[in-house]
């Protein structure tokens, strides 16, 4: 499948904000007609419409609205869950009608529907319309992803904003539906306006705006570098002989033998060694488990999916072809054993499960649509709204019960803002007496509700189930750990989020990217691995210096790819690293590195995630450089701007109108002004020459602001 075309991706965004907007405005609409916000029901309402307000009031409360004492309550959170379920349902059932997996739901036999179909069965079916019935039949299809008994579908919105979604996702273009990354952007849209609004404001990011804040599309040649030089760089090393690695003429050539139909390899990279042998850029991941059942993978922050749906469809044809499993048996076995996702936002775990399970389904000769493994997909963020004593009632007379929920209630009250940086195992410390595994408590939280009748109980135990699951996949260790960690510098952090770094991860604290970076550690077997797309500027800037001492003694850089700016496709500006480490001490001393940071487009960048120059440093290198920066061996071998200049700061944005002018403008150069060389965004001729100083022979009024600088600072550590 060929990714969203430009002028596609654009109508996508278009019409996935306009839906966010007519669907928050059905929600409130509905949700007032039925005073869910008031402290007493409407006297003309129904027993069942008094029922269904009940129901969601409950559920507003657990997913955050808070009642005063006066019984009024908030329904923001409420309408925003309305929205995006409503919506999405629609559009998954799109999703599936235009792949022909919309299955009408015949116990027996379940045959494939078009949304035609659904149309004209909906008066049998009881339902309002065809995409009410498609979308009833969507969330048949999805329990993980749909809850079935939500309240949230039993609410109807109003006609006119339902037609408008109705015609909203009707317009979208068949293409929409069948391009790769289309569920990657969904999401990315969706939060749009959020992201814009948050950051305009300038608040500390807490619990409310983190997901819409840290959320990035990480582009699928980031994606596919990144396992290319790990998943890929591990199949190579147990594919190619000897004397492929000896006689091979080109990188191109050796992927050509490496890859098989499914798994083309195209973003593998090979060095030569000193002997003449290839081998792969990265390594050859020897500690990894020879047999891929064995094989865990977890992307922590997995958003929409793109990592796992991506090495979801490595791993199938590497196990159909290792292990000489069916396409079916396969599949299944993946989403067993090798793929494991976590990510703060639920929403965002809706759209990772249902991209895994589209996948899947669509696999070639797997058998199309079926009931398919519970997928290992869980939310890390979700919200504990009960009270602690309501929390614990829900282990009834279970005793190791109890004292999990209770280790869950104090590990998680704050999940909502820091999600996957939750460490359970840690959390418990020495002598700790909980012993009971993570495993063993979702069937015994199952045990206890059973039968369950009372609607707020009820919804406090899914929140349990969700809550034991994610800190299953949090507790455990994988081989590779792979994802695009989240950007948010120390300054916007939620004073929660900025305590609990200090405390757990301090040494990464002037960014959440790496404080991510260490908790990933954390996560890694002793021979593994981690993949990620990295801010870029921890590797050169000097705030970041002691960092880089902390990354060189406690992590195994296997290959760090620096790009430049503009490597996303989204307005952003940003120059990331792609980092692949090992936290294997027996790991050599050398490591490849590719510093692509003036790169100035995406084209640039995704060229050089192919094809560009590869150099072998050494850890001794790295930090034998000024602040210990990663700088490739031919960077290295120049002298340093350092040697021949100086950097002086106090030529701010105030400045530039008194003393610099715009050559032109003089008449002529003399000791007042003279020539200066600036900056430039673009090479072309003359650029960075235009300007001129009013320099006074650095006796003038600039000189004499320095000096009144220098003075105040001196008098104010005098002081101090």
């Amino acid at each position: 499948m060929q990714p969203l075309e430009k002028l596609l991706r654009n109508q996508l965004e278009r019409t996935i904000k306009e839906a966010r907007d007519t669907a928050e405005e059905a929600a409130r609409a509905a949700l007032e007609q039925l005073g869910v916000g008031e402290a007493t029901p409407f006297t003309h309402l129904s027993e069942q419409d008094r029922e269904l307000r009940r129901k969601l009031r409950v559920h507003g409360r657990q997913l955050g609205d808070l009642r005063n004492d006066r019984g009024e309550q908030e329904i923001e959170r409420l309408v925003e869950e309305v929205a995006y379920e409503h919506w999405h349902r629609m559009l998954f059932a799109r999703f599936l009608a235009e792949n022909n997996l919309l299955m009408y739901p015949d116990p027996d036999d379940p045959v494939a529907i078009t949304l035609e179909e659904c149309e004209d069965l909906a008066a049998d079916e009881d339902a309002a319309n065809g995409w009410e019935l498609a979308a009833r039949f969507a969330a048949r299809m999805l329990p993980q992803i749909f809850r079935l008994d939500s309240p949230v579908f039993q609410l109807t919105l109003p006609p006119e904003h339902q037609q408008k979604l109705e015609r909203l996702v009707s317009d979208l273009p068949l293409e929409v539906f069948t391009a790769s990354d289309s569920l990657g952007w969904v999401y990315q849209f969706w939060q749009a306006k959020k992201k814009d609004e948050v950051n305009a404001s300038e608040v500390k990011i807490g619990s409310r705006e983190l997901p819409a804040v840290t959320q990035l599309f990480t582009e699928p040649y980031m994606v596919s570098f990144l396992l290319d030089n790990s998943l890929g760089a591990w199949w190579a090393a147990r594919r190619l002989t000897e004397s492929d690695l000896k006689n091979a003429c080109s990188e191109e050539e050796l992927r050509s033998k490496a890859s098989i139909p499914g798994v083309p390899l195209d973003y593998l990279r090979f060095v030569q060694q000193e002997d003449g042998t290839w081998t792969p850029a990265a390594g050859t991941f020897d500690g990894w488990p020879e047999q891929l059942s064995d094989l865990k993978t977890l992307d922590p922050c997995c958003g929409s999916g793109h990592f796992l749906v991506a090495a979801f469809l490595m791993l199938v044809p590497m196990r159909m072809d290792l292990e000489d499993l069916s396409a079916r048996e396969a599949v299944d076995a993946v989403l067993k054993e090798n793929i494991h996702g976590l990510e703060l936002d639920q929403r965002c775990v809706e759209l990772a499960a249902f991209a895994l399970a589209l996948t899947a389904w669509k696999y070639p000769d797997a058998g199309g649509y079926r009931v398919l493994p519970e997928l290992n997909v869980a939310c890390s963020g979700l919200a504990i709204s009960a009270k602690k004593e309501e929390w614990l009632a829900l282990a009834g007379d279970d005793t190791n019960l109890r004292l999990a929920l209770e280790e869950l209630y104090k590990q998680f009250k704050d999940a909502p803002v820091l999600g996957s940086l939750i460490n359970p195992e840690a959390s418990l410390g020495k002598g700790s007496l909980f012993e009971l595994k993570w495993e063993e408590v979702g069937p015994l939280l199952t045990k206890a509700l059973a039968g369950e009748k009372d609607d707020e109980r009820s919804e406090i135990g899914i929140v349990a189930k969700g809550i034991v699951k994610a800190a299953f996949l949090l507790s455990h260790k994988y081989d590779l750990v792979e994802t695009n960690v989240p950007y948010l510098g120390v300054s916007k952090h939620h004073p929660r989020l900025l305590e609990f770094i200090e405390k757990w991860y301090t040494v990464g604290k002037y960014d959440l990217a790496m404080a991510f970076i260490e908790r990933i550690r954390e996560w890694i077997k002793p021979f593994g691995s981690y993949a990620l797309v990295s801010l870029g500027e921890w590797l050169y800037l000097g705030p970041y210096a002691q960092y880089r001492k902390n990354y060189l003694e406690k992590h195994r850089p296997l290959f760090v790819l620096r790009l430049g700016w503009n490597a996303f496709s989204t307005p952003i500006r940003a120059n990331p690293a792609l980092l692949i480490s090992s936290v294997d001490e027996k790991i050599g001393d050398s490591f490849s590195l590719s510093d692509c940071s003036a790169n100035k487009s995406l084209q640039e960048n995704m060229d050089s995630a192919i094809g560009c120059s590869v150099d072998r440093v050494s850890v001794a290198d790295i930090r034998g450089n000024p602040d210990m920066r990663f700088i490739t061996n031919l960077a290295s071998d120049a002298a340093l701007l350092n040697e021949f200049a100086e950097a002086r700061s106090g030529l701010h944005a105030g400045d530039l109108h008194q003393f610099f002018k715009m050559h032109w403008e003089v008449e002529k150069f003399s000791w007042i002004w003279e020539p200066v060389q600036t900056a430039i965004n673009e090479i072309a001729r003359f650029s960075g020459r235009e300007q001129v100083i009013r320099w006074e022979q650095e006796k003038g009024t600039l000189a004499a602001l320095g000096k009144c600088q220098s003075n105040c600072r001196q008098k104010l550590k005098i002081n101090e």
